[in-house]
């Protein structure tokens, strides 16, 4: 089955936006809180376990680590959804956009990494600063457990807090196709996160049925959008800076 959301389509709604930096009065991580968190989870890790990171998203094409090993894994517990919003990245106050982590619930199939030993600290540094950057955070690291290739391990992951200020609940489907068609920041626009995040884990074959869906009417919607006039104005309207 051959996929709807072409290049083609996503580089119909792709934009030149410059980054503003972060929004005025916004809170950012700082290297303390950066070590807090790095420790924290250090401590949670098995004894004697390599150290793992389960990708569901982003990191499936662009991990900011070297791995030493990868294989398949399932997270149960919990299922990859567009979760928590954006207004910054692939995003803007005006049009924000949506971003996935996990959330409560179901199960994912995804990607596991092994990191070398060899500056592992270094490593979870520059994972949890890619991922995290808003203060207090609302994708937030943790560890899961995931069973791959008959054996049960653990993993860091990213997950959504649903008490965390950039929560999406859950809303219309509708809803979030218009986001993912039409948002994008100076990271690039939420059609082509979609694209990718699809192409990814299908070139890996796996099908997640909900990406699936969406990137067939996101496609939809960003063909049916007229050509040389002004994109509708964004019916979402996010209160305060969403930066993750």
């Amino acid at each position: 089955m051959t996929m709807s959301l072409t290049e083609e389509l996503v580089a119909r709604v792709r934009r030149n936006i410059e980054d503003a930096g972060p929004a005025p009065g916004l809170i950012c991580l700082e290297d303390d809180d950066y070590f807090a968190i790095r420790r924290r989870l250090l401590a949670g890790r098995p004894a004697g376990q390599d150290l793992w990171v389960f990708a569901y998203g982003s990191l499936l094409w662009n991990p900011c680590f070297a791995a030493a090993e990868e294989r398949i894994g399932t997270v149960h517990g919990w299922h990859r959804r567009f979760s928590f919003w954006l207004t910054r990245w692939r995003g803007t106050p005006d049009r924000p956009g949506l971003m996935m982590a996990l959330d409560r619930g179901g199960s994912c199939r995804g990607v596991l990494y092994r990191l070398s030993r060899d500056g592992e600290e270094a490593l979870i540094d520059q994972f949890l600063m890619r991922e995290m950057s808003a203060n207090p955070p609302t994708n937030v690291p943790r560890w899961v457990t995931v069973r791959s290739e008959g054996e049960t391990l653990r993993a860091i992951t990213f997950v959504a807090d649903r008490s965390g200020p950039a929560y999406a609940a859950p809303h219309p489907e509708e809803m979030t196709v218009e986001v993912l068609a039409l948002a994008a920041g100076h990271l690039g626009s939420c059609a082509d996160y979609l694209r990718n995040a699809v192409v990814q884990l299908e070139s890996r074959c796996i099908r997640d049925t909900t990406l699936w869906r969406l990137q067939a009417k996101v496609a939809a919607y960003i063909a049916a959008l007229p050509l040389d006039v002004p994109m509708p104005k964004s019916r979402m309207e996010i209160s305060h800076a969403c930066e993750g």
